[in-house]
């Protein structure tokens, strides 16, 4: 007598073993205090763990918070050539202020800006390609030396961002988003009870920055990103997108 085979379904996590080792972690961290978070971080993946910050508005909080864990943890910093100079100027005060020690400058390979971008004028014609050689693809490098890594984004940051997780996964590393849960008031609050330095723009309207070429002041009451590639549909840069991750190329960037 024959039989039909049964069919066994499996889950998405079951499927990947990364994708469980993020849900195991984020059912364990997600109340937890952005410290904890980092504790935990660090002692799950030691030094095959980075934070990588932009050293924008709200940069401080998660930078100061990391340093009382760890302050030789690698931060990795998109140097993209179209920063502000307050920008690059904040970038080496903060550093120094937290005792930061090993702060690495992520920059864009020079064939990718010879031939994609040789006037520094891609963002008029095409702000992804501009992303793509000035952010994705040195970040995309410059993770291959980890299996996880650390980032600042909040939910309460836009639409795209409010059902972030505290851990997930991602381009085939775990990510860690210590700030998911905080609040605005709860980021201040912080900040003014550790007497962090601001950006210098941040007085000028900017609660969000990026490349001057593609970040305006905002109106109040306005979302905290809508200065960022204001009047068109993109809200992010692309190293928060799902994609494929660029292949080992040459290293790139180099400590402060």
């Amino acid at each position: 007598m024959a039989f039909e085979s049964e069919v066994v379904e499996t889950s998405p996590l079951e499927a990947d073993p990364l994708e469980l080792r993020a849900a195991e972690l984020n059912a364990r961290l997600r109340d937890a205090h952005p410290g904890e978070i980092l504790r935990a971080a660090v002692a799950e993946y030691g030094g095959r763990l980075a934070l990588v910050s932009s050293f924008g508005a709200e940069s401080a909080v998660l930078l100061h918070l990391a340093a009382q864990v760890d302050p030789s943890i690698p931060v990795l910093f998109l140097d993209t050539g179209q920063h502000f100079g307050q920008t690059l100027d904040y970038r080496k005060t903060l550093a120094a202020r937290l005792g930061l020690t090993d702060v690495r400058d992520l920059r864009p390979q020079y064939q990718d800006l010879a031939t994609q971008d040789p006037s520094a004028n891609l963002y008029k014609t095409d702000t992804n390609a501009c992303c793509n050689i000035r952010k994705v693809l040195p970040l995309d490098r410059a993770l291959q030396d980890f299996d996880a890594w650390i980032t600042g984004r909040k939910r309460f940051q836009g639409v795209s961002r409010l059902r972030l997780a505290v851990v997930e996964a991602g381009e085939g590393r775990i990510k860690f988003n210590p700030l998911a849960n905080w609040s605005r008031a709860e980021l201040d609050a912080y900040a003014k009870e550790h007497d962090l330095p601001t950006h210098p723009l941040v007085a000028f309207g900017y609660p969000s920055i990026g490349c001057w070429p593609c970040t305006n002041p905002v109106e109040e009451g306005q979302d905290v990103r809508a200065g960022r590639w204001a009047g068109s549909e993109k809200t992010e840069c692309g190293i928060h997108v799902t994609r494929t991750p660029e292949p080992p190329n040459d290293a790139v960037g180099g400590d402060i």
